[in-house]
């Protein structure tokens, strides 16, 4: 997908540069525009033959495979070697070519990669728990962009409900010892509806690599009015190729939209009754279509104690998630500290108690010295005190 563009000033390959959306040539400051076309991304209808066959078009890029993760990674061609974005294991890029989708669209990099240099810096530093030097370990070169495959999909929805839904009412008894209590019984009654919902965009990512988890705390990206692809928006950049089809992935984004609807069920019931139980849906979808869009992502992976750890940062926001090790001392640190505040506030409780019941901490000791009588001391028939 990627291709090679260089500048007219002085033969430089140039890079998309995040601040300005733009290609520039990193040795003389060269820019050439982006055309952003956003009218010209498609949704393609989703058929049983679409769901079969998606059209495989071209390429100019190389793809590698991590010898260690096994991530398919699209590069530029004159590139010779890589560090993994996800492992972080180099290697030396082979000659063999795997067919990829051409995208629909392409959420750009927002943030630079000096930008994103100072936003890990900061994170790593807000971690009270990590190791001290922990924050010195970061190293820039380690941090690498690259768009993640999505697919997305589009559908207008139907479900027909059955369900129960419970009223509340309270009832009083009396217990066995002839004690009045009250207690809340439940009456069941069978209800049935209808509910609607247009599903626009709903997300799955066509590439397992990257830890769920760690992707879904850096979300969301925003990809209504997004431009059209465009090679221009990967050059300096990699672009991991779709290992997750599309049948796949429609019966993931299908769970996703029946839960949805589950929710608006059940809040139907809700405006009637005050519990809802054994709700059954039916669910029925149609217009729907799909794109294959492309996000940015920072990863980085890095060793420390001979474990490794993951950190990702969303390219659009800059949010970050990630791992890290702990420090044993520092946490023990910390439950120390917990524990002298627990001990204050009990000091303070019962400071607090004895002043509750008229005799002050202060005032009893002045009461205690005061019942004793001054020592006199007879010295020559001076009576001195």
């Amino acid at each position: 997908m990627s291709e090679i563009f260089y500048c007219k000033n002085c033969g430089g390959i140039m890079e998309f540069d995040a601040a300005t959306q733009s290609l520039k040539c990193p040795h003389c400051g060269e820019e050439q525009k982006i055309d952003a076309n956003r009218s010209a991304v498609r949704e393609h209808k989703l058929t049983a033959e679409a769901r079969q066959m998606v059209r495989v078009q071209d390429k100019k890029s190389t793809t590698m495979q991590c010898p260690s993760c096994g991530a398919m990674v699209e590069v530029e061609p004159n590139s010779t070697a890589k560090d993994c974005p996800y492992c972080g294991t180099a290697f030396v890029l082979a000659e063999k070519q795997t067919d990829v989708i051409v995208p629909d669209g392409v959420v750009p990099f927002q943030i630079d990669k000096k930008k994103v240099g100072e936003v890990f810096h900061k994170w790593i530093k807000g971690r009270f728990f990590a190791p001290n030097e922990l924050k010195h370990l970061y190293q820039q070169d380690k941090l690498q962009g690259i768009y993640i495959p999505y697919w997305t999909f589009d559908a207008k929805a139907d479900a027909v409900y059955h369900a129960e839904g419970g009223r509340n009412r309270i009832v009083e008894y009396r217990d066995s010892k002839g004690e009045r209590h009250t207690r809340t019984e439940v009456t069941w009654y069978p209800t049935s509806g209808n509910v609607s919902n247009f599903f626009d965009d709903v997300l799955v990512r066509a590439s397992n690599k990257l830890d769920t988890y760690l992707l879904r705390q850096i979300e969301p990206f925003h990809t209504k009015d997004i431009p059209a692809y465009s090679p221009n928006y990967l050059s300096g950049y990699s672009a991991e190729i779709y290992t997750v089809n599309l049948s796949d992935a429609h019966r993931e984004a299908k769970e996703e939209m029946k839960t949805e609807l589950r929710r608006l069920a059940e809040q139907d019931v809700l405006r009637r009754y005050d519990q809802v139980r054994g709700l059954r849906l039916n669910d029925n979808y149609r217009d729907e279509t799909y794109k294959y869009v492309l996000l940015p992502v920072y990863s980085t992976a890095y060793q420390y104690k001979n474990k490794q750890y993951h950190v990702l940062i969303n390219g659009e926001t800059g949010r970050v998630q990630g791992e890290y090790p702990k420090s044993v001392a520092k946490i023990l640190l910390m439950i120390a500290g917990i524990l002298i505040l627990i001990g204050l506030f009990f000091m303070a409780t019962d400071a607090f108690a004895c002043g509750a019941k008229g005799v002050p901490v202060a005032e009893t000791a002045q009461e205690e010295y005061i019942e004793y009588e001054p020592l006199t001391v007879d010295i020559d028939g001076i009576q001195e005190v």
